[in-house]
């Protein structure tokens, strides 16, 4: 077992991740506001259509090809090399890798995006949505013809989130998808009227447009910046990072193929089962990418420099605070979506083509996918850490298994759903949350093995800390949804949801746990009014 005290180094590491959480929840609470009055707003131009069903269906191929290529597999490669060259001072070696890794992804996406433009009648009537009838999947065709321009965008934009944050520049990058959501706002508003379904997808490409100009002032601020016309193919670093970028699309691609059979499986069930299962996963999502998402970017850079700087006490240290930090955030929301997933999707979504049914639908998937939150918030942490070892291997290999069981599990459940007179869309989602479960205690052991330990006692105290206040706060939740449920929905939530994050709080401050209250004070010190 590792020693439990903290060197000034290791405090200020942890420090240093604490304050790029703050900056970065803080841009990315902004976000998810913006994301939830993107989802409002489609949902109630398009409820639970057919044509939604269409949209989400085509997005899944874009979707595909940005983290294939550009997303968070080109990023747990690229950060730790390019981070590695900045620690090193090697500052043109960086910038030479930089420009090398965007001719490629350019070249590779274009290339790709092109194909699939030519074959997509085949990829939707054969891979994306056999069970759709001909008129659906004409326009599943056509709407997939024009989101193929998004990935484009993304890639050179994914890059540049990289380069942003391996400078320590969180505030650019985690504003970038409010401006995606915005774009897609502006779609269905000014143009959807219009054009319909279209309009949406238009609206989705120029947000990708906005969500890289955004990060463009950020990058002409960094020092040394250049550019170089090289694809660099024989630089060990490219290579590098081609090697460690392998085994990663492997398991993005493994994931992919499970949204992919989701997609194929909800397009056998009643019409708008596949629109809920994607409206609860992203209700479900938001706390993640507040919680897991914005620690875990502001915790790869840190990682990376201490095991480059071969610090392996420091990183126990921080990793192991800041899995306490992430389960301390995580487990409440994941109760609180659990126990008001009705009241929440209705106030949110419950207008316009979206009626009550639509309610049913998706609170229903949102039960089952929020089973996993805590599981998907600590998985987004560890994973970094095996990227800051340069070692994508093992993630994808406990993921690849992880996945492959969700695959099993998808078909077993859907039809144990339906066996039960359960609706068989709910089955989809606790797959996902069962496999990502079984994903993180892998990943935990592995990772453990490997530190030596992750501080196991305070981690122990720290999950009795939370599931004790977490506790509390469900019983108060489960008493107010009775005493309030004649008073209707909108009381719910008034009273609820704030009465719940109080209570919570409180109880875990009569706990004594410190992590929460460092990540509280970053985020507090990033607000305007704090300063």
């Amino acid at each position: 077992m590792s020693q439990t005290t903290t060197s000034p180094s290791g405090h200020r590491d942890n420090q240093q991740i604490a304050r790029a959480a703050g900056t970065v929840m803080a841009a990315f609470v902004l976000s998810n506001l913006v994301g939830l009055a993107r989802q409002i707003v489609v949902s109630q131009a398009f409820g639970t259509s057919a044509a939604i069903d269409a949209y989400n269906a085509a997005s899944r191929l874009p979707d595909l090809l940005f983290n294939l290529v550009a997303g968070g597999a080109l990023g747990s490669a690229f950060i730790p090399t390019f981070t590695g060259f900045l620690a090193q001072g090697k500052r043109e070696r960086a910038w030479r890798l930089a420009s090398a890794i965007a001719n490629l992804v350019l070249l590779v996406l274009t290339a790709t995006a092109a194909l699939a433009w030519l074959l997509a009648p085949f990829i939707v009537g054969h891979l994306l949505a056999p069970g759709f009838t001909p008129a659906q999947q004409a326009l599943t065709v056509s709407l997939l013809r024009i989101l193929l321009l998004s990935p484009i965008i993304f890639g050179l934009s994914g890059l540049l989130m990289g380069i942003l944050n391996a400078h320590q520049h969180f505030l650019l990058p985690a504003l970038a998808p409010t401006m995606y959501w915005l774009g897609m706002i502006f779609g269905v508003l000014a143009w959807a009227p219009r054009y319909g379904i279209y309009g949406l997808a238009w609206g989705a490409v120029l947000g990708a447009a906005l969500h890289l100009a955004v990060q463009i002032p950020g990058l002409l601020r960094l020092p040394g910046r250049r550019y170089l016309p090289t694809l660099s193919l024989h630089d060990p670093a490219v290579r590098e990072v081609g090697r460690l970028m392998a085994p990663r699309v492997l398991g993005v691609a493994i994931v992919q193929l499970n949204f992919w059979v989701n997609v194929v499986l909800a397009s056998a069930q009643p019409e708008g089962s596949l629109t809920a299962i994607q409206i609860a996963w992203a209700v479900m999502t938001m706390p993640q990418v507040v919680i897991a998402q914005a620690i875990a970017i502001a915790a790869l850079p840190t990682f990376s420099a201490q095991v480059a700087r071969g610090e392996m006490d420091a990183m126990r240290r921080s990793l192991a605070a800041t899995l306490r930090g992430v389960v301390f955030l995580s487990l409440p929301a994941a109760v609180g979506l659990i126990l008001l997933r009705k009241p929440v999707v209705a106030l949110l979504f419950q207008r316009g083509a979206f009626d009550a049914h639509s309610t049913e639908l998706v609170a229903w998937a949102l039960l089952w996918y929020a089973v996993g939150l805590v599981a998907h918030s600590v998985v987004e942490i560890i994973s970094r850490a095996f990227y800051a070892f340069h070692d994508t291997k093992t993630p994808v290999l406990v993921g690849s298994v992880a996945m492959s069981l969700n695959l099993a599990f998808s078909l077993l459940f859907v039809a144990l759903f339906r066996r039960a007179g359960w609706m068989p869309h709910g089955g989809l989602a606790l797959a996902n949350s069962l496999a990502t479960t079984l994903e993180m205690v892998g990943l935990l052991g592995l990772m453990r093995r490997r530190l030596q330990g992750l501080e196991g006692r305070q981690t122990l105290l720290g999950l009795g800390q939370a599931g004790a206040a977490t506790l509390v706060m469900s019983a108060l939740l489960w008493v107010g949804l009775r005493l309030l449920s004649p008073r209707g929905i909108l009381w719910q939530n008034l009273v609820l949801i704030p009465m719940g994050a109080l209570t919570y709080g409180l109880a875990l401050w009569a706990t004594g746990a410190k992590e929460p209250r460092l990540v509280a004070a970053a985020l507090l010190r990033r607000l305007p009014f704090a300063r």
